[in-house]
């Protein structure tokens, strides 16, 4: 019985280029043209926003980490929209008192797109088509014969 699992290491090629990022409280590994969803910002749709908190860079070549953070490495965001998380229930009780409560939160979010990452005054873009270039071999010339 022969196994037909395709070994390939697809995690290497789609993360070729990332960075780690500090906001809103939180650190959130962004990659080009991908959106995320984080804490309300005060921006408008369409706006640009530029992070400059950049914990750790990655890109084809190399690894940059920061101490704490990446000199003069940028990441631009694009706000696409604005919206509201799913809504969880918190429910308080004390035990043989007789008090109960029940509230429910909605947390504002804002949902951004990545669009470029940037290292100093250079644009930093990821190849997710990975592009080969395919060498026809040329055959010799077959050489006549004449009889």
């Amino acid at each position: 019985m022969t196994n037909s699992k395709n070994t390939s290491n697809n995690s290497s090629e789609s993360n070729e280029l990332y960075a780690i990022a500090e906001t809103s409280g939180q650190q959130f590994w962004f990659e080009v043209d991908r959106y995320y969803d984080i804490d309300r910002l005060n921006a408008k749709e369409k706006d640009k926003i530029t992070l400059e908190k950049v914990l750790v860079l990655k890109d084809n070549e190399s690894i940059t980490i920061g101490k704490p953070y990446v000199k003069d490495a940028k990441i631009e965001l694009e706000v696409v929209s604005h919206k509201r998380d799913k809504k969880i229930l918190v429910y308080k009780m004390r035990p043989k008192k007789k008090t109960r409560r029940k509230m429910g939160h909605r947390q504002e979010l804002t949902r951004v797109m990545v669009k470029s990452i940037k290292k100093g005054k250079s644009v930093l873009k990821s190849s997710s088509k990975k592009e080969e270039t395919v060498k026809q071999e040329t055959k010799p010339k077959s050489e006549k014969t004449t009889n």
